[in-house]
This record gives structure tokens, C-alpha cells and sequence, in this order.
């Protein structure tokens, strides 16, 4: 996959403090955006935009870490 994309809220700096998505019909990649060359993760695109959604309606953690 080469459509790699990550958050606008990716930290501070050079926002390497996060993950990188790219999606493709079938399925969404995910890696590591301080590595980007080691393995990545791959989730059926269902089952992701059902995690996605799921994040959208947790109740907010800001501060917890």
C-alpha cells in the first residue's frame, strides 16, 4: 500500500507520535509512524470502521495517560 495518511492530531513536532492508516477496498493497513519500514497490521475494512466507531462514541480519556 503507498496511500499512507495519519491523524492531524499526531503530537507535536514532526507528529510522529501516532499511527499510519492506508485503505484500500478490502482491508486497512496500519503501522507504526516512528518505524514505518518494520511490519504493519492489516484488519478487514469492516471490522476497522466498527472499531473507528467505536472510538467516536467512547466517552473522552484526555488526560488519563
Amino acid at each position: 500500500m503507498d496511500n499512507w495518511r495519519k491523524s492531524s492530531y499526531s503530537g507535536p513536532g514532526d507528529g510522529n507520535e501516532c499511527v499510519e492508516i492506508a485503505a484500500s477496498s478490502t482491508r486497512i493497513a496500519v503501522r507504526d509512524s516512528k518505524a514505518p519500514t518494520r511490519a504493519t497490521l492489516a484488519f478487514p475494512a469492516a471490522a476497522f470502521a466498527l472499531f473507528v466507531g467505536a472510538l467516536k462514541k467512547a466517552p473522552s480519556m484526555d488526560g488519563v495517560l
